[in-house]
């Protein structure tokens, strides 16, 4: 369980404005602010003479008192932005498109490779995260190759893929109650106990978020009564339709609308999943184009505990907001960052692959797939997965193949009387000429 912070007085207060003249303390009270930190992370901290860990925790609530006040419902949630939130979201707006990004570092011609790519990993990290018992390779084998899923994981998995797909089709509308319910219907679809909870808000207050090591309760979600009211807060937010009239960055308000769905918890199960994926559609409405590249999802599997703690927190000092915001910038930031070394790593074994267009009568797609064979003797592809690999059109794809084949690099083989799989022939080493000219 949680440790909760101190409750701070009036007089807590008032010491705390009379030490604020103190550098050491001020400067003390920057770092932790800088990573908003919680009350114990703060208290163990090295402090000045005369000063306790209360007296330290009072400073740091002080300095956040200077924020906005958001109001959903008859919740009040407090919000302070650092400087550190500030500048994060400046270099997004920089790199994500946005208002300002412009230019990107993601070459034209591959642009619909990685986006499926990318859409794959968001899928596959999110779906992964709610339990999901499904390998990543085994995952996308499904997803390029349109297997049927066939275990639960694997319906959860490709249930996310067909959300995001869909949401990428939809990205310039607004949403609705109707729109959020048809999300979480795509994503639950045959994965939940009780199908009829898919696409329909609860109807009870059985629904409780617990420890998954402990199963104490740690959240109890508003009154199933009130998610009509504050679903439809949450929409006019989504929309820059909100009453208070408040300034909130994009991509701060983006994470508040995630917090907001997960805080509510709407439905029966898949809470998560749905809040994701809205943040998600909200990034893309707002311009920040390049989102659709990125896998935030996997980034936050990897810290589940720090992403549960961001909400725990949140709720623990007075709904303040600042403990998931900053968590959630800092993934965005790692996943920009590994989308650029993933680019990166693919360019550079592109210029591997221009070598293969050497053999001459191909095109660069099929110096493409003549690479992956050349790496992985033993590949086998189907029309589909070239379709799905690639995103281009099954006869591009067959025609690509088929290519190969009159060329003699790769061959047909039957898998049932409908389905053939390409893999290499005989020839392929001598016609490559492995180790020669490569």
């Amino acid at each position: 369980m949680i440790e909760s912070p101190p409750k701070i007085r009036r007089e807590d207060y008032n010491k705390a404005l009379r030490l604020s003249n103190n550098p050491m303390l001020a400067k003390l009270v920057s770092d932790i602010n800088r990573q908003y930190l919680y009350w114990t992370d703060v208290k163990y901290r090295p402090l000045p003479e005369k000063v306790s860990s209360r007296d330290l925790w009072a400073c740091v609530k002080l300095s956040r008192m200077f924020g906005r006040i958001l109001e959903i419902g008859r919740y009040r949630f407090r919000l302070y932005v650092t400087d550190t939130m500030q500048r994060q979201c400046h270099e997004f707006d920089m790199n994500l498109g946005g208002y300002m990004g412009t230019q990107s570092f993601i070459p034209e011609s591959d642009k619909n490779r990685y986006l499926i790519s990318s859409n794959m990993e968001e899928a596959i990290a999110s779906s992964q995260m709610e339990g999901a018992a499904t390998t990543r390779k085994v995952a996308k084998e499904m997803l390029r190759k349109s297997i049927s899923p066939r275990t639960h994981g694997e319906k959860m998995i490709y249930n996310n893929y067909q959300t995001i797909r869909f949401i990428l089709d939809h990205k310039e509308d607004e949403l609705t109650k109707e729109a959020l319910l048809h999300i979480h219907r795509l994503m639950t679809h045959r994965t939940l106990e009780n199908s009829n909870d898919e696409g329909r808000f609860r109807e009870d207050n059985s629904v409780v978020v617990e420890d998954g090591m402990t199963h104490e309760t740690i959240h109890t979600p508003p009154d199933h009564k009130e998610i009509d009211g504050l679903i439809d807060e949450v929409c006019r937010l989504f929309n820059g339709k909100a009453s208070n009239g408040i300034f909130v960055h994009p991509i701060i308000e983006g994470i508040i609308i995630h917090f907001l769905i997960a805080f509510i918890h709407p439905f029966v199960d898949g809470n998560g999943r749905t809040a994701r994926a809205v943040f998600y559609w909200y990034m893309l409405r707002r311009g920040y184009w390049l989102t659709e590249y990125l896998s935030i999802s996997r980034i936050i599997g990897r810290s589940k505990r720090q992403y549960e703690k961001a909400y725990l927190y949140t709720e623990c000092d007075e709904n303040d907001l600042g403990y998931f915001v900053a968590y959630h910038l800092r993934a965005i930031d790692l996943a920009y960052g590994e989308l650029r070394q993933y680019i990166q790593r693919k360019i550079d074994e592109q210029q591997h692959a221009i070598d293969f267009l050497k053999l001459g009568h191909i095109n660069a797609r099929q110096a493409q797939i003549i690479k992956w064979y050349y790496d992985t003797p033993s590949l086998s592809f189907s029309v589909k997965e070239i379709q799905t690999r690639m995103n281009i059109s099954y006869p591009t794809a067959q025609r690509d193949l088929e290519g190969l084949v009159k060329r003699g690099y790769i061959e047909s083989t039957p898998v049932n009387k409908v389905k053939n799989i390409y893999i290499r022939s005989e020839r392929f080493d001598e016609l490559v000429g492995k180790g020669k000219n490569l």
